[in-house]
């Protein structure tokens, strides 16, 4: 067994573990999944456990929990049912675990990928908001742990990723280029984003997702938490980072160099391919993802951005421009604001206006530690919730 690759999935139940799942699926010579977690969906974990056979279950919900250990217990399934968010870190530091899928959506996700990387894993990172809140202490925690990788899942980082060399000079770099969609509102007026609905929102043109980041693409805070994600991981600072739309989808993302040549990673609009590439990473495997067929292909066409119809991506830039916790701050007011959208509670442009109220609040604040990033994450969800409420 020892060619094998033990897995620990966080999030297995959402739009990135499904199609992590479909990979290793495709694989079974290859992976053993070894752990598996969920937020709430019962019925979809089960299934999940039925078909993989993990050591651990987690679902972040006691009664949950209980009726999904009886359930297995009725299949013969001996795996071990958990519920609280340390059993979170537990899984994903299990010593016999050599990589995890950190793909829980919301800045729940940074402990236990802080204590992956601390355990010298290889992280395959997919939730961004680990990295907009605590770039810090992760890039700190990975000089610390030679052993611990920290490879990009999101399809603009992975491309990125995929279009550097392994021992690249920042000095070589004159830009990085994130490419946007644009969103499902990319043609429509200010006055018209007004009125627009959560139903609209979360419809997006390109790429299938679950709600929470379908509307951060509707907003264009995706691009803008992607900026402060791509600002960790590459190293380049943010004079060398820049948003282009790409209504296609088909340039993921480029890297253009000192000497003015330009690298991008071109594909279908498909999650397999990225995650593929940081299972296997630095060798390649079959994603499942259809393939790019050039002669069936659109024109390919290049927009900047508008940040008067779309606030919220400035917000991102003003958020790593001011450095310290106001990432964090703004990671966690966008999460409560996006909650109440697609409630109905708040109208879309009331999402960069709570936004913009709970970073004012905490301007200037530092932080050094895993705890004080909680603390002030904690502080600042309540902050944008009692906006909201008045």
């Amino acid at each position: 067994m020892s060619n094998y690759k033990n897995i620990t999935v966080l999030g297995s139940t959402g739009s990135i573990g499904c199609n992590t799942l479909e990979v290793v699926r495709l694989h079974p010579d290859k992976y053993i999944v070894k752990a598996l977690t969920a937020s709430g969906n019962l019925d979809k974990l089960f299934a999940q456990c039925v078909e993989f056979k993990p050591e651990y279950a987690i679902i972040l919900d006691q009664e949950k929990s209980r009726i999904l250990a009886d359930k297995l217990r009725l299949h013969n399934i001996s795996t071990k049912v958990l519920f609280t968010p340390n059993d979170l870190v537990k899984v994903a530091t299990l010593e016999q675990v050599d990589i995890v899928m950190s793909a829980i959506v919301g800045s729940s996700g940074l402990l236990p990928t802080l204590e992956a990387v601390k355990a010298g894993k290889k992280v395959l990172l997919a939730n961004k908001e680990s990295l907009v809140a605590g770039g810090k202490i992760i890039n700190q925690a990975l000089k610390e742990c030679s052993n611990a990788r920290l490879i990009p899942v999101d399809s603009e980082h992975s491309a990125i990723f995929q279009s550097l060399p392994p021992n690249y000079s920042v000095a070589e770099i004159n830009k990085i280029i994130l490419t946007a969609s644009g969103g499902p509102f990319r043609g429509f007026s200010r006055e018209q984003l007004c009125d627009v609905t959560p139903e609209q929102a979360i419809k997006h043109p390109n790429w299938s997702m679950g709600q929470k980041i379908s509307v951060d693409s509707s907003t264009l805070m995706n691009k803008g938490l992607e900026v402060i994600e791509a600002y960790w991981l590459f190293g380049t600072g943010l004079d060398k980072i820049e948003v282009v739309v790409h209504p296609q989808s088909i340039i993921h993302s480029m890297v253009e160099y000192t000497d003015s040549s330009i690298v991008a990673q071109l594909g279908t609009a498909d999650m397999k391919t990225p995650i593929a590439y940081a299972l296997a990473y630095p060798k390649r495997i079959v994603s499942g993802s259809k393939r790019l067929d050039f002669m069936l292909s659109s024109t390919l066409t290049f927009e900047k951005p508008d940040y008067e119809r779309f606030p919220c991506l400035q917000l991102a830039f003003d958020a790593l421009k001011s450095g310290g916790v106001a990432p964090a701050v703004l990671n966690a007011a966008n999460e409560i604001a996006v909650s109440a959208f697609l409630d109905h509670r708040i109208k879309f442009y009331d999402i960069n206006i709570i936004i913009n109220q709970t970073m004012a609040n905490f301007a200037h604040n530092d932080y050094n530690s895993v705890e004080e990033i909680i603390e002030v994450d904690q502080q600042a969800r309540k902050f944008a919730t009692s906006i909201i409420k008045t």
